[in-house]
This record gives structure tokens, sequence and C-alpha cells, in this order.
């Protein structure tokens, strides 16, 4: 039945999660970690049999590697905690990985192997919206639910939609939005974009010029250039009459880092937006000219003692920053788990109207999980932050010097179509 599930990090007493699953109108408690419902009926427990199957395929090499690689972690770690509590009615998970090297081709043999040969019930993990629009294809023909990550292409899902979901980028009409709502909110009249040549770039920088361009108080330069490309000086150099005081990074995604850097050195101070950019690699590639300066929006709210509590398990396990694509990865196993207890099925058509029909909070999510019938993220509340040079909350990142300040909190985004 619809309604809303708290869904706690792994680590949380198997009681405090009974207590804290908030359910509307129905009484029946559910959650990511209960071995059976709290009358002793439901599914019978199947332990001893074949594990249950959940795909990663995603970008572990070339451009996205970035976002691929934490997000692989965050499945990784939800589904040993998960497996140590018990596993799902008995039974434990197991993680499929499959790397899409950021290519459509790869994702889509990765994606039917997975499903036709592994009996993956769901799979997670996409980043890039070229490889996300083949396989979701796939995954509304074979039935079997996809999560995104990133990959905010509007084209990636259809009126159709059914087995596909986003999880922490919105989509590229919308993600525009709260970067409007600050711009306007500081003032800002002068402001520079650089796109990336491919489909979430090309999306993005659509919505750039629908959102800002009528503004009559900015003025509005862009640039595109190649996905790959990692030399911006000869675009930024176009920029400098203009002298902006924000560069919309955001619509190259893996260019924001070096271009980030190369602005610097040109003596450009405009503020740097990115699209999710993993924190740490951020500080890696630009440096000291990142801190008060890169801006970013991020689905994980950094301030949340519930998102510091895993990112400190997190910092055990793989000793690096939790990013919120790593967020992301655990919440999609978390949903997973959520939906096999609450329907007492693995069915994957099942699965997807379970999550459908509900909400979700997530642990150290900035917004409720919901989604439209289609997928698509209802009222998302990213945030947009900035780096700081401080300490972070201790067992998050220890002895990293920096973390993420949240400056502007987005009112709820209206998807498309909506």
């Amino acid at each position: 039945m619809p309604g809303n599930h708290y869904l706690p990090a792994l680590g949380e007493r198997r009681s405090d999660v009974v207590d804290r699953i908030r359910w509307v109108g129905c009484a029946l408690l559910v959650g990511a970690l209960l071995a059976a419902c709290a009358d002793g009926g439901g599914p019978e427990s199947t332990a001893g049999d074949d594990p249950i199957a959940i795909g990663f395929v995603g970008e572990l090499s070339g451009p996205f590697a970035i976002w691929g690689v934490p997000a692989r972690d965050g499945m990784r770690l939800a589904v040993d905690e998960l497996n140590a509590a018990g596993g799902i009615d008995g039974r434990q998970l197991t993680l499929v990985e499959r790397d899409t090297q950021g290519v459509p081709e790869e994702g889509v043999t990765a994606l039917r192997e997975l499903i036709e040969r592994r009996g993956v019930i769901a799979a997670g993990g996409l980043i890039s919206s070229d490889v996300a629009l083949a396989t979701a294809r796939i995954a509304e023909e074979e039935g079997v639910p996809l999560f995104l990550v990133m990959a905010g292409s509007d084209r990636i899902l259809t009126p159709d939609s059914r087995m596909t979901f986003r999880t922490c980028l919105p989509s590229a009409s919308t993600i525009i939005d709260p970067l409007v709502a600050y711009l306007e909110a500081e003032g800002i009249t002068r402001v520079a974009a650089i796109v990336a040549d491919y489909e979430w770039g090309r999306a993005v920088e659509d919505a750039i010029v629908a959102r800002i361009g009528p503004l009559d108080d900015v003025e509005l330069m862009i640039e595109v250039a190649p996905v790959q490309e990692r030399e911006f000086t000869s675009y930024l150099r176009r920029f400098q009459d203009l002298d902006p005081q924000l560069i919309l990074a955001t619509p190259h995604p893996p260019g924001a880092l070096p271009l980030t850097r190369q602005a610097d050195e040109l003596g450009l101070t405009a503020m740097v937006t990115g699209s999710n950019s993993p924190a740490a690699a951020v500080v890696a590639e630009v440096g000291d000219a990142a801190f008060d300066r890169y801006l970013d929006l991020a689905c994980a709210d950094f301030d949340d003692p519930a998102y510091q509590e895993l990112a400190a398990r997190y910092h055990d396990r793989f000793g690096s920053f939790m990013e919120d694509a790593a967020l992301a990865g655990y919440g999609q196993v978390l949903l997973v788990a959520d939906a096999i207890e609450a329907v007492g099925t693995e069915d994957p058509a099942l699965i997807a109207e379970h999550l459908r029909q509900n909400r979700f909070t997530l642990p150290g999510y900035a917004w409720e999980l919901a989604w439209t019938s289609n997928g698509d993220l209802a009222g998302a509340e990213p945030l947009l932050t900035i780096l700081r040079e401080r300490e972070p909350p201790p067992g998050v990142n220890p002895g990293a010097g920096w973390y993420p300040e949240v400056v502007f909190r987005s009112p709820p985004l209206t998807p498309a179509g909506s």
C-alpha cells in the first residue's frame, strides 16, 4: 500500500528500524533490515537459496569513473552491511559489477548479460546520459528496475517509462532552476557557460537558454567543447571581455575540474558550478583555488548527522570521502531491499510498482525520495554547496582540512511535463 518509508542506515539496530518506519494509512511494518513482519508472518525465510543478485552497470573507467567508482562502492557497502545483518528474509545479496566504460554499446551488452545470464532483479549505478539513454530502453524491454545516479538527460525517461528511476541528479530541464534562484538571490548579472557536446551537455544548454537567456539584466555567453576536452584555456579567453561572475560548468561534468583550475590561472575570478562533482577529486585537481569558489549541486545533506554517521563507516571501509554518488548507490540497494520485503517477492515489476507508489526517507539524503509515474524525481530539493577550508566532522574524512558547506537549499523542483 502507498505510504512513507523511513529506510535507516544499515548500522542501526533492528528494533530502531521497526520503531521508525512510517506508513500512511497502513499498519504494516517493513524496512530495509526487518527479517519478517511484526506478527511473524510474511514470506518464509529462504536461507540457503541462491543469493539475490543486484547489478552495478556503470562507469568504472573513462571520463565518468570519478562518479562511477564511488557509486559502486556505495552499493558494495550496503550489500555488505545488509548481509552482515542477516540479508533479506535470511537470503544474502550479491552485487554483480560491469564497467560500461562510458560507451552506450558496452552498457547495453552489460545490462543484457546481467539480466539474462546473471538473473539480476534490479541494476543501478548509471552515470553517463548516453549510456543511460541506451540501457533504459533495455530495462523497460526486460522489465527490470534501473536506477540512475547522475544521467540527467530528459530523453532517458519517456511517458511510458516504468522501470527507470532517477535517484540523485534531477533532469537537465530542471537542474538549472536552483542555479537561477541562486544567481538572482546573489545579484549575479554576468554568466558564462561551457557545454559538453553530448546528451547531457546539450540538454542543460537548452535549459540555460530557456531559463537564463530571457533575463533582461543578465548577460549570457556560451561555448561548446567536446566531452573529452581537458584544455579550456582558449574557451575561457573568449569570456575575458565579459568578465563573468559565474561560470556554469554544470553542462560539462568531466571538464569542470580542469576548467576551474585553468580559469584561476587566467586570472578569472568567477565562481564555478559543477555537476555533482566528487569533492575529493575537485580538491585534488584544483587545489586551493577550489575553496570559497567551487559551487556544486548535491543530493547528500552533508550537515545531516545520519549522513555523517554513514560517511564515517564508508571512510572506514574505503578510506575516502563519501561523495553523493556513493550515497545514491548505497540508497539504491536499500530501496530494493525494502521493496522485496514489502511485497514479499523478487518480482521486478512489483518492486518497481512499490517504488512508484511510496515515499522514502534515506539516510543522509537532502530530500524525501518519491517518483512520478515514469520514474522522474518528484519534488527533488538539491543543495548548492561550496568547498570550504575547515575540519570535517569526526570520522567523515579525517585530516582532509576541507568540507562542503551548504549555501542554498532549492525549493522543490517540478519535473518536466508535470
